[in-house]
């Protein structure tokens, strides 16, 4: 009988060791390494070898300028949002991973996908769903495709074997922790498992020029699950991100090779599958019957996409000693600073006063042009006055007081007018060479907070 032959792999970066190690040399962690089976041997099972070609050539150095290279267009699907987060379609040959947290919607966005691309054949794999049960969410869905095949099935050698009898213009794989390969004698979802695969499946989609979809389960603390070097293998990573009790989904790049990782895409999740929201400003501000102290409306980028969206504080005096801050959606660090600018440069009495932030719609926010809309709902909640509805703002805060250029102003600007708002504070050193006639809103321009506090709470 042959000795049993184990190794121990770190569960976040994927090094190995002969031996248990307390932290890791690579990536400095501690307690993460695990004992894995392992077989050195390669029985040729489970690979990806195409029967229909000769042996591949040992490969030569080139000069970059003897390279061949032909421009190939994307495929570009019936999701807009899917478009615009990956950089304008899908790139063929390259290989995709999505992640996010369990019935967040990653499979039902695959395969609502899958079921769009009908003038493709595509090829969906699932190792967690059965073909009857994949079947019946299809049928809740609007689409029919005539050229979406299934496949229930987790083993690397059987999945390739299917593949090269349909030779598919696009793979899915719902989900790789699931798959297993004959090379390795781990079990499913170990670091050695899913990397074997994702290997195995980057060498398929590069040889092939076929893409990869592949889903990535996530750990606890909200990082993908596996190896870090699963990211760094695969060609772009994207999150699915949102509350599963609430009905709004965002799609984010956190890595792409072909593209901006700035870009986001929005989606509503109803019983027949996701939606797309074409304007999600109108869904990040609030419709209100009556006008509130406390809220203030901000033009943020998110990539080359404006976003109006909903600030909402809250300032009261401290009844428990130490005044609380809190911020929901918006970094705790620079609302600290605000209002310490605030404090400063406006002589507010804040020290004493319990402040808590909250961006509508549970979106989470980093544009330094939401500065001027924060410090707005601040003013607007501690003076108990509201800000007009039709005013929205957008503009950087210094510590100084000044109102700091933001960049694409214009584009908030247009935003901002297409949804109806009558005017717009910005800084006046943003508005340099624009053609301000061009607007139909009123512009107002400011270089510092007193500019702001007078135009808004001292005119009544």
């Amino acid at each position: 009988m042959a000795k049993v032959k184990t190794s121990y792999f770190c569960q976040n970066c994927g090094a190995n060791s002969a031996k248990w190690l307390g932290k890791c040399p690579a990536c400095g962690e501690w307690n993460t390494y695990v004992e894995e089976l392992i077989q050195k041997e390669e029985t040729g099972l489970g690979s990806w070898k195409p029967s229909s070609t000769k042996e591949r050539k040992a490969q030569v150095p080139k000069l970059l300028h003897q390279v061949n290279f032909e421009e190939q267009p994307r495929v570009v699907t019936g999701d807009a949002e899917l478009n615009r987060v990956l950089g304008g379609g899908i790139v063929p040959g390259s290989l995709i991973l999505i992640g996010g947290e369990p019935g967040i919607g990653k499979s039902t966005l695959l395969l609502q996908i899958a079921l769009e691309l009908s003038q493709l054949k595509v090829l969906y794999v699932s190792g967690e769903e059965s073909e009857q049960q994949i079947k019946m969410r299809a049928d809740r869905m609007a689409f029919k495709s005539a050229n979406c095949y299934v496949l229930a099935e987790t083993n690397t050698q059987q999945i390739f074997t299917q593949v090269e009898l349909l030779k598919p213009d696009l793979l899915i794989i719902d989900s790789i922790q699931t798959l297993h390969s004959q090379l390795v004698e781990s079990a499913a979802g170990s670091v050695s498992q899913v990397r074997e695969c994702t290997a195995e499946l980057m060498k398929f989609a590069k040889e092939t020029g076929t893409p990869v979809f592949l889903i990535g389960h996530i750990t606890k603390e909200g990082t993908i699950a596996g190896p870090k070097v699963l990211e760094h293998m695969v060609d772009t990573v994207l999150q699915f991100e949102g509350d599963r009790h609430l009905t709004y989904r965002i799609l984010r790049t956190s890595k792409n090779r072909f593209g901006s990782t700035h870009e986001l895409g929005i989606y509503e999740m109803r019983a027949e599958g996701l939606r797309q929201v074409a304007n999600p400003s109108e869904i990040l501000l609030t419709q209100r019957e009556e006008i509130l102290n406390g809220v203030s409306i901000g033009a943020m980028m998110e990539g080359n996409r404006p976003l109006l969206i909903e600030i909402q504080s809250l300032v009261s005096p401290a009844t428990y000693g130490t005044p609380q801050r809190s911020s929901t959606g918006f970094d705790s660090k620079r609302l600290n600073m605000l209002l310490a600018v605030l404090e400063k440069r406006g002589g507010m009495r804040l020290g004493q006063q319990d402040v808590f932030l909250n961006v509508a719609g549970g979106l989470k926010v980093d544009d330094p042009a939401l500065d001027l809309a924060v410090c707005a709902s601040l003013i607007s909640s501690y003076e108990d006055t509201a800000i007009p509805s039709s005013l929205c703002f957008a503009g950087e805060v210094g510590l100084g007081g000044e109102i700091r250029a933001v960049h694409k102003v214009e584009s908030r600007i247009s935003e901002a007018e297409k949804l109806g708002f009558k005017s717009i504070m910005v800084s006046k050193y943003g508005l340099k060479g624009i053609d301000l006639s061009k607007f139909g809103i009123n512009i107002i321009p400011i270089v510092k907070l007193d500019d702001m506090y007078k135009n808004i709470f001292l005119i009544k």
